[in-house]
């Protein structure tokens, strides 16, 4: 039975690099799986291709997509997103379908009653490992959980943005700080997930692809990855109870 691929977390956790990764090194597995593309209402980044990454259409047109009871309309960050289920059924019934993107999108696949008969595989990507969070969470460290993720992924999406503009505007920072404060909240999500792989190399990070071959958590993370595609044992992979991010 075809399975519906689920690949989330924060923004600029590592899921695109992940994705390249799978197709460099991975290609019959990647290519085995359809990607599912969703509608966005944002401006293209540097490098994004229409009907490839999302179709991007005015904020306008999304958001009468409400009225069509095969889409599924939210907000993410900002954002207003469109998922096509009529879509997503018919690529099912052909092939593996593979989703990379946010957890809010994510959630909607996990339970939305008309996908609840599709065998699904669902992973997310977290900056912080359970020994991590139950570590920082002792009272005697006095440490904000939530502000030490927030200041985390703000660090890696201020990396990401450097490395694609020369010149940061505000309205990047606004952004920044948008996907930034959400980590946290989306972190508190992943117990709803099959599994969490922790992953320090986020999207900024040249572990990726800066030495041909991943290096450090991006090899771990990649590896792990494909070991659950496989059916196979992922050593770091965590199973979160609901209440581990109780604050």
């Amino acid at each position: 039975m075809n399975r519906l691929i689920i690949l989330t977390g924060p923004s600029c956790i590592g899921k695109s690099p992940l994705d390249k990764a799978l197709w460099r090194f991975y290609p019959e597995l990647r290519g085995s799986m359809q990607k599912l593309i969703l509608y966005n209402d944002r401006p293209p980044r540097p490098g994004e291709m229409e009907g490839k990454d999302y179709y991007f259409r005015k904020r306008s047109f999304i958001d009468a997509l409400r009225l069509d009871p095969n889409f599924i309309v939210m907000g993410v960050r900002g954002d207003l997103q469109a998922l096509n289920l009529e879509e997503l059924s018919r690529m099912l019934k052909k092939s593996h379908v593979f989703f990379e993107g946010n957890p809010y999108v994510a959630e909607a696949l996990q339970t939305h009653p008309k996908l609840n008969s599709y065998n699904k595989l669902s992973v997310f990507i977290s900056p912080l490992s359970r020994e991590e969070i139950e570590y920082f969470i002792n009272p005697d460290l006095n440490v904000s959980l939530p502000n030490l993720v927030t200041e985390i992924m703000r660090r890696k999406l201020l990396r990401r943005k450097r490395k694609q503009k020369l010149e940061i505007s505000q309205i990047d920072l606004e952004d920044i700080e948008i996907r930034a404060s959400s980590a946290y909240k989306e972190m508190k999500m992943a117990w709803q997930f099959n599994h969490v792989l922790p992953n320090h190399d986020g999207e900024d990070s040249d572990n990726w692809e800066g030495f041909y071959y991943p290096v450090g958590d991006a090899r771990k993370t990649l590896l792990n990855f494909v070991a659950l595609l496989k059916g196979k044992k992922a050593p770091l992979a965590e199973k979160w109870e609901r209440n581990l991010l109780a604050c």
